[in-house]
C-alpha cells in the first residue's frame, strides 16, 4: 500500500508545478498585452490574479493536510522555520 505521506508530498509537488505554470502563463499573457497596448487588460489581469490566488490557496491547504498527517510541508513560513 502507498504511504499517505509520500502521496501527499507528490500531490504538493505536482500541484505547485502545475499551478505555478498556469499562474506564470496568465501573467505572461497579461504583460504581453500591456506592452502591446492590447484590449481586455482588466480581464487578463483578473485572470492572472485569480490564478495566483488559487495556486496559493491550494498549496496552503495541501501543506496543512500534509502537516496533519505528519508529513513535511513542501514550504514553510519563515516564522515557523
Amino acid at each position: 500500500m502507498t504511504d499517505p505521506k509520500a502521496m501527499v508530498q507528490t500531490m504538493i509537488a505536482l500541484a505547485s508545478a502545475s499551478l505555478g505554470l498556469v499562474a506564470a502563463l496568465a501573467w505572461n499573457e497579461a504583460i504581453k498585452a500591456t506592452l502591446a497596448m492590447g484590449d481586455d487588460l482588466a480581464g487578463l489581469y483578473s485572470y492572472a490574479i485569480l490564478a495566483t490566488v488559487l495556486a496559493v490557496v491550494v498549496l496552503v491547504i495541501l501543506g496543512k493536510f500534509s502537516a496533519r498527517i505528519g508529513g513535511d510541508a513542501a514550504f514553510q513560513r519563515e516564522a515557523e522555520g
